[in-house]
C-alpha cells in the first residue's frame, strides 16, 4: 500500500458521514425521508466499510507483521460482539439463538468465503501461491477444536435438555475459549511469531514501503474504531429493513443473520482479498482465520456472562446439516492448506462449499 505524509480528506469524511447517517436515522427526520433514508444508510455504510479497510491498512502497515493482522480482527469481533450482547438484552430470552447463528455464519462465511474467495484470486493473478504452514496449521487446529466444543458438544450433552449447557458446564466452556484463543494469540505474537510472518521479496512493496509515522496512525487507529462503530450502528439500524424484506421473499429468518454477519466482516474480507492479490497470502490467511478464532474466542464468554448474570438458557448447538457443513468445512480447509501452497482449485472448492451454504441457509 502506497501511503502519504497526510490522511486523504475521504477516509476522515466517511466515518464522520457514517455516525452523522446514524443519529439522523435515531431523529425525528426519519420517517419523513422514508425509503431515501434507508439508501442513505447504504451508503453510509459502503463508505464505512471501505474507510476502515483503509485505517486498518495503515495501522497494520505501522506494527507491522502479525501484529497488523490482529488489530483488524479484534477490532472487528469487539465491536460484533457488543452488538450481538446489545441485541440479547434488548431481544431478551427470545435472541438467546442469537449468538449461535451469528457465529456460525462467521465461521461459514470467513472458512470458505473469504478464504475461498482469497486462494481463487490470488491464484489466477499469481498461478500458485505459498504459506508458511506451521502459522496456518496451528490456526486451523485451534479453529477446529473452539468450533467444535462450543456449537457442536452441546447437542450431546446430558446434564440439559435440548442443545444447550448446563450453567457449569457454560461456564468451563467459556474459560476454554478464552484459554485456546488467548495460547494462539501469544503463540502468534510471541512464542512463535515467525510462524506467521509473510516471505519478504524484493518485489512486494507492502514490505519495503517505508512506513506512515507514529501520528497518522494513531489517528488511523481512533478512526477506524470510529468506523467500525459506525458500520455496526447502521447495519443494526437497517437490519428491520433487512428483517421485513427476507419476510416478504419467504427465506428463513436466519439470513438476516447471514446478512448482518458479512456486513460486519467485509472490512476484513476487502483487508483479505487485496492482501491475496498482491501476492501476501500468509497476510491473507493470518486474517481470515485469525478472524474466525477471535469471533468464536470473544464471543462465546461474552454471551456466556451475559446468560449466566440473566438467567436466560443460551442455545449454542447447531442442527444436524449445519453440522456436517460445518466437519465438513473443517476437513476441506485442513487438506488444501495442508501442502503450504494453493492454486485455483483449492479457492474453487471453498467457494462451491460456500454457496452450498447459502443455499440450504435459503432453501433447507
Amino acid at each position: 500500500m502506497k501511503l502519504s505524509s497526510r490522511l486523504p480528506v475521504w477516509s476522515v469524511l466517511c466515518p464522520a458521514a457514517a455516525w452523522g447517517l446514524f443519529i439522523l436515522a435515531q431523529s425525528g427526520a426519519a420517517a419523513a425521508l422514508g425509503g431515501l433514508l434507508q439508501l442513505l444508510l447504504a451508503g453510509g455504510l459502503i463508505a464505512g466499510i471501505l474507510a476502515a479497510v483503509f485505517h486498518a491498512e495503515v495501522v497494520a502497515h505501522k506494527v507491522g507483521e502479525p501484529y497488523g493482522t490482529l488489530v483488524l480482527a479484534i477490532a472487528v469481533t469487539a465491536i460484533e460482539v457488543a452488538l450481538i450482547v446489545s441485541l440479547m438484552i434488548a431481544g431478551g430470552e427470545a435472541a438467546t439463538g442469537l449468538a449461535r447463528d451469528t457465529v456460525f455464519a462467521s465461521v461459514m462465511i470467513i472458512l470458505n468465503g473469504m478464504v475461498g474467495l482469497c486462494l481463487l484470486s490470488g491464484a489466477r493473478r499469481h498461478g500458485e501461491q505459498s504459506f508458511g504452514l506451521y502459522g496456518v496449521s496451528a490456526a486451523l487446529a485451534t479453529l477446529a477444536a473452539i468450533s467444535v466444543l462450543t456449537m457442536v458438544l452441546p447437542n450431546y450433552t446430558t446434564s440439559a435438555a435440548g442443545p444447550v449447557y448446563s450453567p457449569s458446564q457454560l461456564t468451563f466452556i467459556a474459560i476454554i475459549s478464552l484459554v485456546l484463543y488467548g495460547t494462539f494469540i501469544l503463540v502468534q505474537t510471541v512464542r512463535h511469531r515467525d510462524y506467521f510472518l509473510p516471505a519478504v521479496s524484493a518485489s512486494n512493496e507492502a514490505v519495503h514501503a517505508p512506513p506512515p509515522s507514529a501520528r497518522m496512525a494513531v489517528i488511523s487507529a481512533g478512526l477506524l474504531l470510529t468506523c467500525l462503530g459506525g458500520v455496526v450502528l447502521l447495519a443494526k439500524s437497517l437490519s428491520p429493513t433487512l428483517e421485513s424484506v427476507v419476510a416478504q421473499l419467504g427465506a428463513p429468518k436466519a439470513l438476516v443473520g447471514i446478512i448482518i454477519a458479512a456486513v460486519v466482516l467485509l472490512p476484513e474480507s476487502i483487508a483479505a482479498y487485496q492482501a491475496a492479490r498482491a501476492n501476501r497470502l500468509q497476510t491473507s490467511l493470518n486474517l481470515a482465520l485469525g478472524s474466525a478464532l477471535a469471533s468464536i474466542g470473544l464471543t462465546i464468554p461474552a454471551v456466556a456472562m451475559v446468560s449466566l448474570a440473566t438467567g436466560w438458557t443460551l442455545s449454542l448447538g447447531i442442527d444436524d446439516k449445519s453440522t456436517v457443513l460445518l466437519m465438513l468445512s473443517l476437513i476441506v480447509a485442513s487438506l488444501s492448506l495442508g501442502t503450504g501452497r494453493t492454486t485455483v482449485m483449492q479457492g474453487t472448492i471453498h467457494l462451491v462449499l460456500f454457496a452450498v451454504y447459502l443455499f440450504t441457509a435459503i432453501v433447507p
